[in-house]
This record gives structure tokens, sequence and C-alpha cells, in this order.
């Protein structure tokens, strides 16, 4: 288990976050420690992609307070990039060139030495080994989602933040993403994921809260969490915010 930095692997203070006129988020508050994963639920639109956006720096905050993986993610984007694995509704591979050379690519932009080992070490563990030469238009849209798991986790990230990732997946894959996870947390890393599979969040979470009015809502602490009660929460939330 690798020792883990100080303080949490994330903290939110005071979160805002707004489109034009449109706000998404505003005065959300998020702490999740080193070796959790934590699920988030919500609606279709209420903003858990936009959360996501600005937590690994692909969107600017308004307001707010947010350290990631340790790092202050206003003062010091590259540091938390370096740190994040990210895997959201768009791959950003390149179509044209194989999976290798989509690994290989990100492991030089991500500054690793040894960037042809550890795409090895990222294709076998998704189970990529057999398609490393394929180009990726070839591949379907289950096996893209792999290598995007793998791009996210070749660089070894503290933390991963994951809109979604069980999305076009076969039961296969389901079962491989389930595990790297719980490796993931007892390694002292942490995750944090969407989903819309409640069933599926039960089970993977070590904690699961809802994103609604913007705000992060908790179930009571100490208590059972079961579908009834996060439908419950989920039927408090507020029309959709984009």
């Amino acid at each position: 288990m690798l020792a883990p930095p100080a303080g949490d692997a994330l903290r939110v203070q005071g979160l805002e976050k707004s489109f034009g006129e449109w706000p998404v988020l505003w005065e959300l508050d998020l702490t999740v420690p080193w070796g959790e994963i934590l699920v988030l639920f919500g609606a279709n639109g209420v903003g858990k992609t936009t959360l996501l956006r600005v937590l690994s720096t692909q969107a600017k905050p308004d307001a707010g307070t947010l350290t990631v993986a340790g790092f202050n993610q206003r003062l010091r984007p590259e540091s938390v990039r370096r740190r994040v694995g990210v895997v959201g509704h768009q791959t950003f591979h390149y179509d044209d060139l194989t999976c290798r050379e989509n690994l290989h690519y990100y492991g030089r932009l991500f500054g690793l030495r040894d960037y042809r080992i550890r795409a090895e070490e990222a294709l076998y563990r998704l189970g990529l080994n057999h398609s490393a030469d394929h180009r990726v238009r070839t591949l379907s849209n289950g096996m893209q989602k792999r290598l995007s798991i793998a791009r996210a986790i070749q660089h070894q990230p503290r933390l991963l933040l994951l809109d979604e990732p069980e999305a076009g997946l076969d039961r296969e894959s389901v079962g491989m993403l389930q595990a790297l996870l719980e490796q993931w947390s007892e390694a002292g890393r942490s995750v944090v994921m969407t989903t819309h599979d409640m069933e599926l969040g039960l089970s993977w979470a070590h904690r699961t809260a809802v994103l609604a009015g913007g705000k992060i809502h908790f179930p009571a602490p100490d208590k059972f969490v079961d579908g009834a009660e996060l439908r419950q929460l989920l039927a408090a939330s507020l029309e959709p915010s984009r």
C-alpha cells in the first residue's frame, strides 16, 4: 500500500460554476480522503460532468478553493493533471493511431521515462494486449472505453475521476473495472465516479452522494444506505441546471 500524501485526496470549499447566467454548481463543499471510492448520483443535467471537468482542470471554476491530489487546482493545474486520471464521455483517442501508439503519445505527454513499459502494463491490465496494434477506429465502442481507462491509469495517478466509466462495457469488462478500482483504493489511491446504475454504484462505493441543487448531498451518516434512500434524494433534486 502506498503511503498517502498529507491531507485529503480532494478538498473543495465553496465551489461555484455557471455558464453565462445559468448557475450549475454553487457553494459546493466536498472532501474525499485517500483510499476512498466515492460514487455520485444525480439526474441528467445537474452538473456531474461539469464537476469532474472542473476537478480535472478541463474547466475553470468561477469561485471556490480546490485542493486536488494535494495541489491547489487554480495555482498548480499542471501538478494536478499529472496526478489525476480522467475517463469522460469523450475518448480523446487518435483514431488513426493504434492502441499502443495512443498510450505512447499520452505517456510522453505525461513525461513518463518508462512510457513504453507503462503502456504495456496498462494494455495487459485492460485486456487489450491482443489488440495493441489495432487502429482505434477499428475497435468497438466497448474496446475504445477500455482504452480510455488504460490511458487514465498508465501514469499511476493518485486520483481517478470517472464519468460513467461502465457505460458501453460488457459484463466481463465491468468486472475488470470493478477489480481495478478495488485494487486502486486498497493501494491508498482514491476514486470519484458518477453512474446512473444505482445497484452498481452501491456495490462499488465506500460512500455515495447525490448532486442536486448545485450541492453535494450525503445520506445520513452511520446509516445503511439503500436504493430507496438514494431515490428519495434524487427525487428531491432541483430541475436540471444544464
